[in-house]
């Protein structure tokens, strides 16, 4: 039993490497040793982190976040991504498969949520002013992120080949066609061709089930990150960090 207590309590400290958070020290070193406690700051002011201030849009929106992960991956169980078998797949997660309706249902309106609640975000974002400094390059990564959101929500709707999926596809890339200088590339680049059809549909899957997803998981990873390191979250402006104040040049006039 001597070795055997050894090895775990061996094999517990390789992983845990701090003891009962009792003392400050010990409470401490928990944080610094937890990439998920890790990520938050490590000191927020209590007012900040208030429902009525923050109305927890950010962390509603990573928890749809992983809701759609989860449903997409058992998804991607029963669906090809080819013309002839995707209409079908559809068809079987509906009437054939158990809960199928239920999953598809879930990542459907998961996804139409984030949305909202990516918006939201933003806009309490801008309204309480958490864009000014020392807070410009998260807001610029909250902007790519809302824009990775709403190309994985576009994106998906091509994936079950029907009516809809066809005439909404025909409608954003008939848009993006009229972008100027770019516009026939761009097209041409999200369809594969010149009409919607396998190529098109094999793309937008990439997309939505690989390149979109690695984008947001990525830049959410340095968003929370940059979250910890500007100390915080909706911070009032006059508490944050000043501007920086650029000398004049040496003999030049202020």
């Amino acid at each position: 039993m001597r070795p055997i207590r050894q090895f775990l309590s061996h094999f517990y400290r390789s992983i845990v490497r701090h003891g009962f958070p009792d003392t400050n020290r010990n409470r401490s070193l928990a944080v610094f040793t937890n990439f998920f406690l890790h990520i938050h700051p490590v000191k927020v002011r209590r007012r900040a982190i208030e429902f009525r201030r923050t109305f927890y849009l950010g962390g509603l929106s990573a928890a749809c976040f992983v809701i759609l992960v989860v449903t997409g991956v058992m998804l991607m169980f029963y669906y090809r991504p080819s013309v002839p078998e995707a209409y079908r797949d559809m068809k079987d997660l509906q009437f054939v498969v158990g809960a199928g309706v239920f999953i598809r249902n879930m990542h459907r309106w998961s996804a139409h949520v984030m949305v909202a609640l990516v918006l939201a975000h933003m806009a309490v974002t801008f309204f309480r002013g958490a864009y000014r400094p020392p807070r410009e390059f998260n807001w610029v990564i909250g902007v790519f992120l809302l824009i990775a959101t709403v190309l994985l929500s576009y994106t998906g709707y091509l994936l079950p080949w029907d009516q809809l999926a066809y005439w909404a596809v025909t409608v954003g890339t008939n848009m993006a066609e009229a972008a100027p200088v770019i516009g026939a590339k761009l097209k041409l680049l999200l369809l594969g061709g010149h009409t919607i059809n396998g190529s098109a549909l094999l793309r937008f899957y990439v997309l939505h089930c690989v390149v979109l997803p690695i984008w947001l998981i990525l830049g959410l990873c340095v968003h929370i990150w940059r979250v910890r390191k500007d100390g915080g979250i909706y911070l009032p402006p006059h508490l944050g960090s000043p501007p920086l104040q650029i000398p004049p040049p040496p003999g030049g006039t202020s």
